[in-house]
């Protein structure tokens, strides 16, 4: 059909003429309300992220020699970004020399935070030392977690670190 009497068609029912698809031969047009065919367009591509598996990943900086409440203040936002569905990097950062002596400190670190977080996330990746960083990577635990877990998961997070304070 010729341009000229699409568009014509298109104002005489008050609606827009829309090129749905340019690299056609020729090229497809269709008349519709533009508005309502952009807000469908948004529509589809949110709930397709919605849908998108996996989640983003996050990454969470800790020191070999961080003290307990800076490690229970960590964990917890592990605990909010696991329970939203991301995945969490735990990144143990070794600036000095002389911390790169001690890798086992590292590898403490991360044993509390697998301990703390083992209600909530599953480790995807075991510690790997990458450069200066010590890393594992969780995901959150399938099936996501319970409501009266998610509401008791600070007190869990609170009590494991205790208990991995101890040992």
């Amino acid at each position: 059909m010729p341009l000229p009497r699409a568009l014509a068609m298109a104002r005489e029912a008050g609606l827009d003429l829309v090129e749905v698809d340019p690299s056609g031969n020729p090229p497809v047009c269709r008349i519709l309300d533009y508005g309502k065919w952009k807000y469908q367009q948004e529509k589809k591509e949110r709930e397709a992220r919605k849908h998108h598996k996996g989640g983003e990943l996050h990454e969470v900086r800790l020191r070999p020699n961080i003290g307990q409440h800076d490690l229970e203040f960590k964990v917890r936002i592990m605990a909010r970004l696991l329970e939203g569905g991301d995945k969490v990097r735990a990144a143990v950062r070794f600036r000095r020399g002389r911390e790169m002596d001690h890798p086992e400190r590292g590898h403490e670190v991360l044993r509390k935070v697998r301990e703390a977080l083992e209600g909530i996330g599953v480790v995807e990746r075991e510690p790997v030392m990458e450069g200066q960083f010590l890393s594992m990577i969780l995901a959150p635990r399938k099936g996501g977690p319970a409501k009266a877990a998610v509401a008791s998961s600070k007190n869990e997070v609170e009590k494991s670190l205790a208990k991995a304070e101890e040992v």
